[in-house]
């Protein structure tokens, strides 16, 4: 008995948060790389079809948005933290769309998961928003996190999978190009 109680309290606390950002690809490095963070899964959540497969989601008529899920350690690393990562991530001031990608399933969502999460998603929004950093109102969204579908396993880390064309598709979608307009030396992106 005291054995398994040993190992229950050796064994780290892990949490879960949950963004939208545009292309999952390009949102799955800026948090794998972040010490404490256990592992980004992309997928689909937000909508109302039941485990969608890209081709849906991509159709626009699922409600869902290509998302990356973070386990995280968050003795670690703060869910602030990954929020700051999140946002200089993302263009929030973007509609429906994220760079070259347009449509519903690319809007921009922190999906909470509790009221912990929620407040600290909305204060960070409203900082941001007060910085006078972002040249327009933000339009990222915060809602509860509901049911999260993982995607096909070629998604999963493509960044590593298909390097070449994964470099090639972020250059030519000026995602990183537009991070840093809107924030010069703090501008995510890998």
């Amino acid at each position: 008995l005291l054995a398994a109680a040993s190992v229950q309290a050796d064994t780290p606390k892990t949490d879960t948060a949950t963004f939208a950002g545009g292309c999952f690809w390009c949102m799955v490095p800026p948090f794998k790389n972040l010490p404490g963070v256990v592992s980004v899964t992309s997928g689909y959540t937000g909508g109302h079809v039941a485990n969608p497969s890209y081709e849906q989601v991509s159709g626009g008529d699922t409600g869902h948005a290509e998302s990356v899920q973070v386990v995280f350690d968050p003795a670690q690393v703060s869910y602030a933290r990954l929020l700051d990562v999140y946002w200089h991530n993302i263009d929030p001031t973007a509609v429906q769309s994220q760079f070259c990608d347009h449509g519903d399933q690319y809007r921009t969502v922190i999906f909470t998961h509790g009221e912990a999460q929620k407040q600290q998603a909305i204060a960070s929004r409203d900082a941001l928003a007060a910085s006078g950093v972002l040249k327009g109102p933000i339009a990222t969204q915060i809602v509860d996190a509901g049911p999260f579908y993982p995607a096909e396993d070629y998604h999963q880390d493509y960044y590593r999978k298909s390097e070449i064309r994964y470099q090639i598709y972020r250059h030519a979608c000026g995602r990183d190009q537009k991070l840093h307009e809107l924030y010069g030396d703090k501008a995510g992106g890998h």
